[in-house]
């Protein structure tokens, strides 16, 4: 795709150069609603100050400002809110009533509101079902091109599957068996078991006298039946009949006997004992195997008709396997060796494993590496000798039973057991591509129609641009007929990929998951989506959509967001990035601190006054302020961390060097195979090996190094909990600590009030309306459900009772409404909660409170949270901190606090690896691992690592241009 020339310049100029690249703006559309600006009056919702903001109506509109400062607040909870509060306005009385009345957010007026859009982060399903393709219904698209134009190949020969008519199957019988004898024979039962006496009956009444069972044609008699426990064929003989143009009239009738007895299916058996098949449907006439006609559903695997049976449509199948059952191979079955058995108790099963292992001369002391291969099969999956085992019960008595496996067992009781005992199988199950499907999801039915010598699964594999490329020209690669067929789908199919390709997600593939996606590329996927309805007069309001991205996707984006605005509408975007803000037509700045500290209009306008306005964003994006690059880099430890051959997804044999003991970067563009290579491969295998972890790896050769360090911690961006019960103190343990020092105040020990009694979890202390919740759902039906406070104890969570026990006058409840700020000095002179929440206030998240909602956190603070709650306990100087986009929802300052809390961990002998693609940390890293040069099949290679001046040199990297003019 071509960039206008204005965004090349991105690239290579100062702040004041991409300013005046952006001046020529497309005119847009008269706005026929009659107002220019959104005006909002009196905006007070969360730590806004009754602030008053215009914003200009079909422009871009950039808003920023440091993390907390109050950006959410005015673009989601108060426009968005009060945009989806009108649109329920008008509703009827009637259906109003079933949902209930949406809350008027803390605002005096908003004027010129258009119909709102909300694009959020939050990934779009944790359903494995859900993948890129059915989001963007381009999968749907496919399937009903394959089900109207596919050709299917049988999956015994390979060859075409023919269909015929009545009329070309009697005009093939009289041409091809010119004079000859033949039978016609209409098939019944194909493969199965039973006696079949009532179908013998029910063919005698039909007037027929013989039947081929078995390929031996018998006389049909009073009580005949076959041996039940046989797998049988079985035909009706409908005629016998010479191939001949005379008898014309009578094959084709009986021909058309046969058809309605077979369900459309007829077999010819000639002079020779050779068969034939012939089929008004797809059949292969060389083995008689038949295809149902294709429909839509056969090729969806969320559909019975196209699912793989094995693994139901998923792709992947859950088996105990031995190596998850074998704890430690270097310890002996009554050390406890074997998982779920443990170490030895004198009970049943340890005795069974006592008699096998005896009658082979060794004993339950023996190490499971030295039992041989046969007898370890026999221990996991049994065998058919009956096992001699003393009685405890009746003493001098032997129980003679034959010895399931452990295996078998566990894989028995994961069917029948209870829901507890299936959770505890849990632990012993691994995850592996299907074996009949080979991940495909689809059943070899519908894997064997192709277009163009592809199948569906084929092209659900390919990345985006791939899959775009392949749809070039495929006219030229069709049947008459399918050219027929196609247009149409094609036309939709190569929409829908051209805003994929425009929001830079060509890396993605069809099949992908969306629960594996990204927040800003689920939010992406979205956009791709809203720009292919081509809706006029919306305002969009997006939450950071270049998260995830790569500097050089980042004018893709930017591209797609001006074409959004060119064609009428308005954009709200909440941002950190520099370019979007240079190239947007107005920015807001709201501060100027974080919670309290915010709430403000620091500076509004063009990115021309924004920046003469001289606030702290405007200060960094004129490089006034700067995150300073280092002026020594980290030498490290001198140990290392070696993964060699890397082969998972895209990674094309990859060896890893991590030099320890320094703040590492990961960098390359989206789909280059980064977090293959950091999270799916070598995480996994540190997590086995320090913590016994059971999810497996993707494909390596060998690590090395591993002593060089004794834990590994992952930091990522998943929510610290999906309700509202969740918040960061209690994900972060200092609520424990703050509940105990409740129960020693003398009041709670004249009560008699244990730990309990303060938790919003148990009942005794707690609100019991809302359950201590603080919050009641209610269910919108067709709309996302809606929380609203407790009626009774109005959002505090607790009863009156645990509400009168205070300290320094505060309740339980105020705590737990306390910023995270006011609670360091609140708790000055308690040093095990002090510490904890000073973490807290230390990676910048002052401004949020103890018992803030996780669902209200996003995925940058929910991920500074687990930092800080990794930071408060005590590390070992020899620990790997693996991060996932920490930047993410940062503003320039506070990336800056962020890489000080980060600096000190390295500084005490700790190595950091950082997935990332913020200049400002990968300009600052001691070693950058830059994987590429593209996305997706592209990808998968290391193109240049090293000091950050190094790999700014290199030609491959599309990170080195970037990185170059920061380090400049």
């Amino acid at each position: 795709m071509f960039l206008p020339e204005q965004f090349m310049t991105f690239v290579d100029s100062t702040p004041m150069e991409k300013l005046k690249a952006n001046t020529s703006i497309p005119t847009a559309p008269i706005d026929l609603s009659g107002h220019e600006m959104i005006e909002i009056f009196g905006a007070r919702e969360h730590n806004l100050k009754n602030i008053d903001v215009d914003i200009p109506r079909n422009k871009l509109v950039v808003i920023t400002g440091i993390s907390g400062s109050g950006k959410s607040s005015l673009a989601f909870d108060t426009i968005y809110a009060e945009g989806q509060r009108r649109y329920m306005e008008s509703f009827s009385a009637y259906a109003r009533s079933f949902i209930g009345d949406m809350e008027r957010p803390d605002v005096d007026k908003i004027n010129g509101l258009s119909p709102v859009i909300s694009i959020e982060q939050k990934t779009t399903s944790r359903n494995p079902r859900s993948t890129v393709g059915t989001l963007t219904e381009i999968y749907d698209f496919l399937r009903l091109l394959y089900a109207r134009a596919g050709v299917a190949y049988s999956y015994l020969t390979g060859k075409p599957m023919i269909r015929q008519t009545e009329d070309q199957i009697v005009d093939h019988i009289i041409q091809n068996f010119e004079r000859k004898k033949l039978i016609l024979l209409a098939p019944v039962v194909k493969g199965r078991k039973g006696h079949y006496r009532e179908l013998f009956v029910q063919i005698r009444k039909m007037g027929f006298t013989k039947v081929r069972v078995d390929g031996v044609v018998l006389e049909l008699e009073p009580k005949m039946q076959v041996d039940r426990y046989k797998t049988h064929d079985i035909e009706i003989v409908i005629d016998r009949v010479i191939a001949d143009e005379g008898d014309r009239f009578r094959i084709t009738k009986s021909i058309q006997t046969a058809l309605s007895h077979g369900k459309g299916v007829l077999m010819i058996r000639d002079e020779d004992g050779e068969v034939h098949h012939f089929s008004k449907y797809l059949m292969d006439p060389e083995t008689g195997l038949s295809y149902d006609e294709p429909a839509p559903n056969n090729f969806s695997f969320n559909s019975p008709y196209g699912a793989c049976p094995t693994c139901n449509g998923l792709g992947q199948v859950e088996e105990i396997t031995k190596e998850s059952v074998i704890s430690d191979p270097n310890l002996s079955i009554s050390r406890g060796g074997f998982a779920p058995l443990g170490e030895y108790r004198d009970i049943w099963i340890f005795k069974k494993l006592d008699a096998i292992l005896k009658r082979h001369k060794i004993n339950l002391t023996t190490p499971i590496k030295d039992i041989p291969e046969e007898i370890l099969d026999v221990i996991l999956y049994g065998d058919e000798v009956p096992v001699a085992v003393t009685s405890k019960k009746y003493p001098g008595t032997k129980w003679n039973t034959k010895f399931e496996g452990i295996i078998r067992f566990l894989e028995k009781q994961k069917e029948e057991g209870t829901e507890k005992t299936r959770k505890w199988i849990e632990d012993f199950m691994t995850v592996k591509t299907c074996p009949t499907c080979n991940g495909s999801r689809l059943k070899k039915e519908s894997l064997h129609f192709l277009i163009a010598d592809t199948n569906i699964s084929q092209l659900a594999e390919m990345d985006i641009q791939s899959l775009s490329n392949w749809f070039v020209g495929l006219e030229d690669r069709l049947t008459e007929r399918q050219r027929q067929i196609a247009p149409e789908i094609l036309k939709e199919i190569r929409k829908r990929l051209g805003f994929l390709l425009d929001v830079g997600l060509d890396y993605l593939t069809l099949n992908r998951p969306l629960r594996t996606l990204s927040g800003g590329e689920a939010q992406r996927i979205r956009l791709a989506t809203q720009i292919g309805t081509q809706l006029v007069g919306v305002l969009y309001i997006m939450d950071e959509p270049s998260i995830g991205l790569h500097q050089r996707d980042n004018e893709k984006l930017i591209k797609a967001l001006q074409d959004l605005r060119d064609i009428g509408n308005t954009i709200i975007v909440v941002e950190h990035d520099k370019d979007m803000m240079l190239a947007s037509d107005h920015i807001l700045d709201i501060g100027p601190g974080a919670g309290r500290h915010g709430g403000q209009v620091v500076a509004s306008g063009s990115p021309k006054k924004f920046l003469e306005a001289n606030g702290t964003t405007a200060k960094y994006l004129k490089s006034d302020l700067q995150i300073a690059i280092p002026e020594k880099r980290r030498d490290g430890n001198g140990t290392e961390l070696v993964l060699k051959g890397a082969s998972g997804n895209n990674l094309k044999n990859v060896n890893l060097t991590l030099p320890l003991g320094q703040m590492i970067c990961v960098t390359g563009v989206s789909g280059s195979g980064k977090s293959t290579l950091i999270h799916d491969t070598l995480f996994p295998i540190l997590n086995h090996h320090f913590f016994r972890s059971r999810r497996a790896p993707l494909a390596y050769k060998s690590i090395a190094g591993l002593e060089n360090i004794d834990k590994v911690i992952e930091v990522d961006q998943s929510p610290i909990g999906r309700t509202p019960r969740s918040n960061p103190a209690t994900y972060t343990g200092v609520f424990t600590d703050i509940r105990t020092l409740f129960t020693e105040l003398p009041e709670a020990k004249i009560r008699g009030y244990k730990a309990g009694r303060f938790s919003f979890n148990v009942k005794g202390g707690r609100c019991e309306t809302c359950e201590g919740a603080g919050m009641k759902l209610i269910e919108m039906d067709f709309l996302p459900n809606v929380h609203v406070p407790c009626e009774t104890c109005k959002g505090k969570r607790y009863n009156r009772e645990t509400l009168e026990v205070r300290f320094k006058g505060k309740s339980i409840s105020d705590v737990l409404e306390m910023t995270v700020e006011q609670a360091v000095d609140f708790f000055e002179n308690q040093p095990k909660i002090l510490r904890k929440i000073k973490t807290l206030n230390d990676v910048g998240l002052g401004y949020i409170s103890l018992g803030q909602h996780a669902t209200t956190l996003s995925g940058g603070e929910a991920q500074r949270v687990k930092l800080a709650t990794e930071l408060s306990k005590k590390d070992t100087g020899k620990t790997l901190y693996i991060l996932d986009e920490p930047t993410t929802g940062l503003h320039f300052q506070d990336i800056q606090h962020l890489l000080d809390v980060l600096n000190r961990l390295v500084d005490k002998g700790n190595t950091v690896l950082i997935i990332e693609h913020n200049m400002d940390v990968i300009k600052v890293a001691d070693h950058v691992i830059d994987l590429g040069p593209e996305g997706g099949d592209g990808g998968g290679t290391i193109v240049a690592q090293g000091r950050p001046e190094k790999v700014a040199k290199s030609k491959k990297s599309h990170t080195a241009r970037f990185l170059k003019e920061e380090l400049s």
